[in-house]
């Protein structure tokens, strides 16, 4: 992989705003031609740089009102637990993330419901499935202030 220069950064940039812009409109913005641009592109993605496009769905019109983070610490730890533990939380589909966690607690994990009764079933299932599973927190949130998946590319 090479380093990116600053056309590559422009590209993402752009794409991370507006991952439908038409390959001849990004290539008038970042001053190339569609082929050269079109190629970057792609290499982008080859590389992993661009790792997919997606649309972005607003929960309170899908009726997922409900934000919630969880904290959960293990009383056992080994590579075979947290193995089991990530297929576990990789099988829920209202599990947004779910991330690795030095500190305090284990796992920190993002989940978007539609109501405090399904987040109540969520939790049980989940500390039942959850092996060598010794205390959970959980964080209700109140008004989400800002959440972007931009990365700024300077």
């Amino acid at each position: 992989m090479r380093p990116l220069d600053r056309t590559d950064r422009q590209i993402l940039n752009i794409l991370q705003k507006d991952g439908r812009i038409a390959i001849s409109e990004l290539a008038s913005r970042v001053n190339l031609s569609t082929t050269p641009c079109s190629e970057r592109v792609k290499r982008l993605e080859r590389e992993g740089i661009i790792m997919g496009y997606h649309a972005r769905v607003n929960p309170q019109l899908i009726d997922r009102n409900l934000l919630v983070f969880l904290e959960i610490k293990l009383s056992a730890k080994s590579g075979d637990v947290f193995d089991q533990v990530a297929r576990d939380l990789i099988e829920i589909p209202e599990v947004l993330e779910c991330h690795l966690i030095s500190g305090e607690f284990d796992y920190l994990v993002k989940a978007r419901l539609k109501e405090m009764s399904a987040y109540r079933r969520l939790l049980g299932d989940l500390l039942k499935k959850l092996p060598s599973s010794a205390s959970s927190h959980s964080y209700i949130v109140m008004e989400e202030v800002k959440e972007s998946l931009y990365l700024e590319m300077s």
